[in-house]
């Protein structure tokens, strides 16, 4: 794609501070695109923005009470923001479980709800949801995270239908183990619930299922997603894009 191919286009990625969401913002504005770098971390969400000649927005995810009352503006949206909680079922926390589906399926349903009615109008627009490879499979110990990677791709789909004749596209992509600090985090608890030393965790239970045996970059995710925000990609809609080493082809 040639630097100019999204210039005109508003972006908006969510979690843009850091990991994937970072590589996202960088990429975009990198095609042309003016970002608005959106996180928790507002001061993470500053530094990107800076860099990029940006705008950082500072928004609680989990507030989606006033979430629903936000106007969005934008030709492009990247769902990205997520959390991670390792536990069995049983020990899981009630409110944990909420609020992982208020930041990883709400929120994203409230952003693409603000945005249609402006996409709609002008004829144009591209959404993308981090899925995961946890979208279409499923792991031990992590109840939240799985439920709420379905529940996007069936949301990314539902606006693929409603949006195609509008101009609108929305797809998924379906990574496997990225390395970013949400994966980082997670290493004592995979060690803990799996009864295996931390230093084993990457091995055999990240990579096991992996034709692969490496992490993947945020900037592969991002290139990804860079694709399907292009005017290339306006036939490519209500599909999840894996890149997962070759995990989901057992």
């Amino acid at each position: 794609m040639s630097e100019q191919t999204l210039k005109g286009r508003k972006a908006l990625v969510t979690g843009g501070a850091s990991g994937i969401g970072a590589a996202c913002c960088r990429r975009l504005a990198a095609l042309g695109a003016e970002v608005t770098v959106a996180d928790l971390d507002g001061e993470g969400a500053s530094r990107v923005a800076r860099e990029l000649n940006g705008t950082a927005w500072r928004v609680d995810l989990s507030d989606t009470a006033a979430l629903a009352r936000v106007p969005v503006d934008v030709d492009i949206l990247v769902n990205n923001a997520g959390i991670q909680h390792v536990s069995p079922v049983q020990e899981f926390p009630p409110e944990k479980f909420a609020l992982m589906m208020r930041i990883m399926v709400e929120a994203p349903f409230l952003l693409i709800r603000a945005a249609l009615p402006g996409m709609y109008q002008r004829g144009f627009g591209r959404i993308v949801n981090i899925s995961s490879v946890h979208g279409i499979r499923a792991s031990p110990f992590k109840s939240a995270y799985v439920t709420a990677k379905h529940a996007i791709e069936g949301l990314s789909k539902v606006v693929a239908l409603e949006g195609g004749p509008k101009g609108v596209t929305s797809n998924t992509v379906c990574p496997g183990y990225v390395r970013t600090p949400l994966v980082e985090k997670q290493i004592a608890d995979q060690a803990k619930v799996h009864g295996i030393p931390e230093s084993e965790v990457v091995s055999k239970v990240m990579l096991e299922g992996s034709a692969i045996k490496r992490l993947i970059e945020p900037e592969e995710v991002a290139d990804l997603v860079a694709f399907l925000c292009g005017p290339t990609a306006g036939f490519a809609t209500g599909a999840s894009y894996v890149m997962d080493g070759g995990w989901s082809a057992r």
